[in-house]
């Protein structure tokens, strides 16, 4: 599913894009995190195909990963405070997984995979900042249960690496996977 944040990086790009939910299942635990990452990206990027259209497909996949652990995407609002207690006054690490296809819709022609890392430390959290951040609802929908890019920059007191990886889509890894989206938005490959 592709975040508003996600969008708006697109668009500051120049690139033109369609949005499309591609419905896939995300993994959610596993030993390597930035497989699982680039895993739920190549899947989100499949589901996405359509049958007979020539296309590049762009999929991301980010996920919060603490002492081994992936927080996903917290299914309610108990849920969403207990990981950010948990995240609280540590530092954990935002992994992104890209995938970008070009397709036939009926088989890859091309796949690229580029994995992105920032370390985020977030501040003690008391239980005043905990209800006032999980009442705004920003959590919903959001690994690790925050939108750095809203109000859960309040959270934060150190960001270690690319901002737009922790919004949901890491330009530098997505730059060196495909160079040509930055050179005015021409498409990738000549497709």
């Amino acid at each position: 599913m592709w975040h508003f944040g996600s969008r708006r990086l697109l668009a500051r790009l120049g690139v033109p894009f369609t949005v499309r939910v591609s419905g896939a299942s995300e993994r959610d635990q596993g030993e390597d995190p930035p497989a699982i990452a680039v895993e739920n990206a190549l899947a989100k990027a499949r589901a996405a195909l359509i049958d007979g259209r020539l296309e590049w497909v762009l999929a991301c996949d980010t996920i919060v990963v603490l002492d081994g652990v992936i927080y996903g995407k917290p299914p309610d609002a108990n849920s969403a405070r207990a990981t950010l207690q948990a995240l609280g006054g540590r530092m954990h690490e935002v992994i992104s997984g890209l995938a970008l296809v070009l397709s036939d819709g009926r088989r890859e022609l091309q796949t690229r995979t580029a994995v992105a890392r920032t370390r985020v430390t977030f501040r003690a959290l008391d239980d005043a900042l905990l209800d006032w951040y999980v009442a705004t609802e920003e959590w919903r929908g959001r690994s690790g249960g925050y939108a750095i890019q809203g109000a859960g920059q309040r959270l934060a007191v150190e960001i270690d690496g690319e901002v737009e990886n922790v919004v949901g889509l890491p330009l530098g890894p997505l730059a060196s996977l495909c160079p040509e989206l930055f050179d005015r938005g021409s498409a990738p490959g000549g497709a």
